[in-house]
């Protein structure tokens, strides 16, 4: 999981399969909160799939800030790449 592109269709199978939300809703630019209808809880375990999947300690503070599927992307591959 090394692009832009295997992570965000990481996240989308994770959204779909564990959080129920509907493939058709899932957009760069969806809000998680707004338009996906997660919670703060949902955050902090898709938080932890990725630590599971990357094998990198993931901090929470790092995600204070992501309001969109495509930032939690961005911040997701930045700590994948780095």
């Amino acid at each position: 999981m090394h692009s832009r592109e295997d992570v965000y269709q990481q996240l989308h199978d994770y959204l779909v399969e564990l959080f129920e939300v509907p493939a058709e809703n899932i957009t760069p630019d969806a809000r998680l909160f707004e338009d996906l209808d997660l919670d703060s809880i949902d955050a902090v375990d898709l938080i932890v799939k990725f630590q599971e999947i990357t094998g990198k300690k993931i901090p929470a503070m790092e995600f204070r800030s992501v309001r969109t599927v495509d930032d939690v992307v961005e911040k997701i591959h930045v700590l994948v790449s780095s």
